[in-house]
């Protein structure tokens, strides 16, 4: 009788010194202690506020949330926890973490609310299977609110529209619309009148899209100014895909109108599929400047393009200011104006050097918001760990008791205790795992960078070889000429300079001007073909940019400029499947062999730079996205002369 007391009284005692936690910190900090339920509250309230401006301290509010829960909590407010922390996660765009924590809070207890968040989550990673089988049972449903209704019906409109299922799509949106205007939900009437339209533009009913287009501008008026803004932008993009400029041109200035009557600073977002956006100002003077610029209106477009650049300097957006520049560039050159065209290009590199060194800053900040987060999360699985502990000492507490009966329960206990030692050291292994795997992913996109930031001031440096070949020459016409060639391909390769991939088409424009630049310096030395398999979409084949460009150079200069008589560069395009094109690059010169015998020390340095880094980034590019190029590099003919390079690109998932 004496034992049993005993161990309930330990059972007690650890209840409460696990209960009593939160009440202790606070005291501890001089703060008024609050209840257990209370402290809730004022957590989660907490985590709420930061939730936009401050990710790290809206995690921490939510671990010390679910912390004052307990031991034991309630199912319902721990699965709503975890289920805000989802939300947390979503709107910063760690989508990952985000399902993780909505199928966290659905295991423990399951809501509508939480499935069509998770749902959605799955859309926004392109995870179109799952958010299909979580969202389809939620049809039948009875229980769900108007609201819950119509975003359902959204989200799976939604889905098949990116499935490009169009027709049911728009069967899915019009049931969304059915049910908000039964029901009044106003601000969701424009929305799936714009999603309509847009389907129909995607499936090229450009008639059936218009139509919807102005039921969406009219209901949109009766919304905020935000909201009519927002729909005034999308039909003008519309318009532009259409070619009509006035229609664009004319729908902007209203927008732009009526966000200057709003208060300095307010910006609008607009959402896409995977990203966001947001209408400003410099935008809309931007966009008004490229449709002028696409009817050869310059004049008309320069006061814009002027206008843009200053509204953001002001605002500090480089991104706009930089393509901005650049526009103002293009059409002083086009205009014939020379000097302003140079002038402005300046201004434009300089703007970009200033972008480089902040998106360096961002990468810096965003490594570091990544191990806030980690840390963030990494405590809420110690209070798991933590409440898995507690529940541990109460078995045992039990089973001592049970240990004075039945002794042979011993072993039974043993083998618990072992499984829930496996638990959580798998458990560990799964955040130490992921937490590795994120690191990975950061030092590749580094050491991306790094190899992209030396192959562009080696390829600088061989095109200005050509320009001083020419100045050599007192061939001044020949010079200006292929300076003004030489800006274009520079100007396109420092635009791609940050990207991982750019489309097939952007690369192929840029090796057709380098070829075109190469021939021009030794026209007696080559010809060459680029031929393009008329099956193929290059704006769906994704490639790393200045890919293909270190082995033309080989081609040409290690190549055919040593042959006597005149050789041949030909560059073939063929599609291999549905997602996989063959890039061949073949070239009749002297052969590896005997260019390698020809080649300085210094020249065979540089090359085997060259192309190591070639195939570092093929190495790297390769492990991010599993086995998306692959290249064979082998002897044109078998006495060694010629050379051919086979590369394979797969389409990106």
């Amino acid at each position: 009788m004496y034992k049993k007391s005993y161990l309930f009284t330990v059972f007690y005692l650890i209840l409460f010194a696990g209960f009593s936690q939160p009440q202790k910190k606070a005291e501890d900090e001089g703060q008024r202690p609050v209840s257990g339920e209370s402290s809730y509250v004022i957590y989660l309230d907490s985590a709420k506020f930061y939730k936009k401006s401050n990710i790290a301290k809206s995690i921490d509010f939510i671990a010390q949330a679910i912390g004052s829960l307990g031991e034991n909590p309630d199912k319902k407010e721990l699965a709503l926890t975890l289920t805000y922390l989802g939300e947390v996660y979503q709107y910063h765009k760690q989508f990952d973490l985000a399902i993780s924590s909505f199928k966290d809070a659905q295991g423990i207890y399951k809501t509508s609310r939480t499935a069509l968040l998770l749902g959605r989550a799955y859309i926004q990673t392109g995870d179109y299977k799952n958010a299909l089988d979580v969202l389809k049972p939620l049809e039948d449903v009875t229980v769900l609110v108007p609201y819950q209704k119509i975003t359902l019906y959204e989200s799976l409109g939604d889905v098949y529209s990116r499935l490009n299922e169009i027709d049911m799509a728009i069967a899915y949106y019009e049931e969304g619309l059915i049910v908000a205007k039964k029901n009044q939900v106003s601000p969701k009437i424009p929305d799936l009148n714009s999603k309509i339209a847009d389907a129909y533009a995607q499936d090229n009913r450009l008639e059936e899209a218009e139509g919807y287009y102005d039921n969406s501008l009219q209901l949109s008026s009766r919304q905020a100014p935000q909201r009519s803004i927002q729909e005034k932008e999308k039909v003008a993009d519309f318009y532009n895909k259409k070619n009509q400029y006035d229609d664009e041109i004319e729908l902007r200035k209203k927008s732009l109108n009526e966000l200057q009557a709003l208060p300095r600073g307010v910006a609008i977002s607009v959402e896409a599929p995977n990203e966001s956006d947001s209408i400003t100002s410099q935008r809309i003077n931007y966009k008004i400047a490229n449709a002028y610029v696409a009817q050869d209106k310059y004049d008309e477009a320069i006061p814009y393009l002027e206008e843009s650049i200053k509204e953001a300097d002001f605002e500090d957006d480089l991104m706009v200011q930089k393509d901005a520049t650049r526009k103002l560039s293009e059409v002083y050159r086009d205009k014939g104006d020379f000097t302003k065209a140079f002038e402005t290009y300046q201004k434009y590199v300089a703007i970009v050097d200033t972008l480089y060194l902040r998106k360096e800053l961002e990468i810096s900040q965003a490594s570091r918001l990544s191990r806030e987060i980690a840390t963030g999360q990494s405590r809420i699985a110690g209070l798991e760990k933590e409440r898995e502990l507690s529940q541990s000492k109460y078995d045992l507490a039990i089973t001592e008791q049970q240990l004075a009966l039945e002794s042979n329960k011993k072993q039974k206990w043993i083998i618990y205790s072992l499984l829930l030692a496996m638990l959580l050291t798998a458990l560990a292994a799964y955040f130490f795992y992921r937490s590795n795997k994120q690191q990975r992913l950061a030092n590749n996109l580094l050491a991306l960078k790094s190899l992209r930031s030396q192959m562009n001031p080696h390829f600088i440096f061989n095109a200005l070889n050509s320009v001083n070949n020419y100045i050599a020459k007192n061939d001044e016409r020949s010079a200006n000429r292929y300076l003004s060639e030489f800006s274009t391909l520079m100007r396109a390769v420092l635009e791609n300079s940050e990207e991982d991939f750019i489309s097939l088409s952007r690369e192929m424009e840029l090796l057709e001007l380098y070829v075109k630049l190469e021939h021009s310096r030794f026209p007696e030395k080559f010809d060459y073909t680029i031929n393009l398999d008329e099956n193929i979409d290059t704006e769906a084949f994704q490639i790393p940019p200045m890919l293909l460009q270190p082995y033309i150079e080989n081609a040409i200069w290690h190549g055919l400029r040593y042959k006597k008589e005149k050789g041949s560069l030909n560059i073939d395009l063929k599609q291999k499947g549905p997602d996989v094109i063959e890039i061949i690059i073949a070239d009749n010169g002297i052969g590896r062999k005997k260019s390698q015998q020809l080649k300085t020390s210094n020249q065979k340095n540089q090359s085997s730079k060259g192309m190591g880094n070639i195939k570092k980034r093929i190495a790297i590019l390769n492990t991010m996205y599993k086995d998306k190029v692959s290249v064979v590099l082998k002897d044109l003919n078998e006495d060694g002369t010629g050379t051919v390079v086979n590369l394979t690109l797969r389409k990106r998932a």
